[in-house]
């Protein structure tokens, strides 16, 4: 079965379709995304603006359109934490779907973390024991914890790199304004973090998303032209002796690290900000970087519920 998983996330819209089949990984068989950063293109009430309204419908139209040449049989298409969390979300839905046909459900939080762990699981193993998976998006944090495939504990925290991005980029400048954006940041991951820790011994600390991915290749991960199936990390010692030269830097120093795109570049800091945290707070040295995500997540739970309404 092709599907086509409409992605509606903070920075980007993206369109991955897959070959899916029960018992089977998702084979990507096309790709086709527009940087949207509805995380940036909010007012001062916190709605989406006109700009981002218009260009969130000019993308769907054009990705289903690539959805139905690329022979798509269903689509999948959900938004996440810029959408969910805008004032006027229900007017931002409606226009796009007066406008394209397509219905985009929001995931709310809790699911999509729980989405996120569902993959981590599935790449990892059930060798990998309790999981731990943190996943830094443009409009929030995604944390998980379980043995399972359903995680025991599933928070969604607005610690997102472009929220942060957008909020704070003044205030990282000097030390004092990084002090406090630091002190913001762990506060607000503390808080609920005892669901976490009462939980059980972590056997396995996972991170997933574009941010962790960049950050773990700025610390000498693998480049992603290797391939998937590579080994990748972040160490937190690492990433503590980077952070200091990462708030130092301009735009364009930050955009010629490897595996920084110049449009999330500004986003670097404050996601870095948000790693080192969840690590200390966690009392994790060392993240392994999985190459699935929410994406990933959708499809498998899609795949799932195939098999058993269709056991052929």
């Amino acid at each position: 079965m092709r599907l086509g998983v409409l992605d509606i996330g903070s920075n980007t819209g993206h369109l991955l379709v897959v070959d899916a089949h029960d018992g089977a990984a998702p084979l990507p068989a096309f790709s086709y995304k527009q940087p949207l950063r509805l995380a940036e293109h909010l007012d001062e009430n916190g709605d989406v603006s006109w700009t981002g309204i218009e260009a969130l419908a000019s993308f769907t139209a054009e990705a289903l359109v690539v959805a139905e040449e690329k022979g798509c049989e269903e689509m999948l298409p959900f938004a996440t934490s810029a959408v969910r969390d805008s004032g006027n979300a229900e007017e931002v839905l409606a226009h796009v779907r007066e406008r394209t046909g397509v219905d985009i459900q929001v995931l709310p939080g809790e699911d999509e973390a729980r989405l996120t762990f569902l993959a981590v699981r599935r790449w990892f193993g059930w060798s990998a024991g309790r999981l731990l998976v943190f996943d830094i998006g443009g409009g929030s944090l995604e944390i998980a914890s379980g043995a399972d495939e359903r995680p025991d504990v599933a928070q969604s925290l607005p610690l997102g790199a472009a929220r942060l991005a957008s909020e704070w980029a003044a205030e990282v400048a000097d030390p004092e304004g990084l002090r406090r954006v630091r002190r913001d940041i762990r506060a607000t991951i503390a808080r609920d973090a005892g669901q976490v820790l009462r939980s059980g011994s972590t056997h396995r600390a996972a991170a997933t998303s574009k941010t962790f991915r960049s950050l773990a290749r700025i610390c000498g991960a693998a480049p992603s032209g290797v391939g998937p199936l590579a080994p990748r990390a972040l160490p937190l010692d690492e990433l503590r002796s980077w952070i200091p030269k990462l708030v130092t830097m301009s735009p364009a120093e930050l955009a010629a690290l490897p595996g920084v795109s110049p449009s999330r570049a500004h986003q670097i800091v404050p996601g870095a900000l948000v790693a080192e945290a969840c690590m200390d707070i966690f009392d994790e040295d060392r993240l392994e970087i999985c190459p699935w995500a929410l994406r990933e997540g959708v499809i498998l739970e899609r795949i799932d519920k195939l098999g058993v309404t269709d056991p052929s």
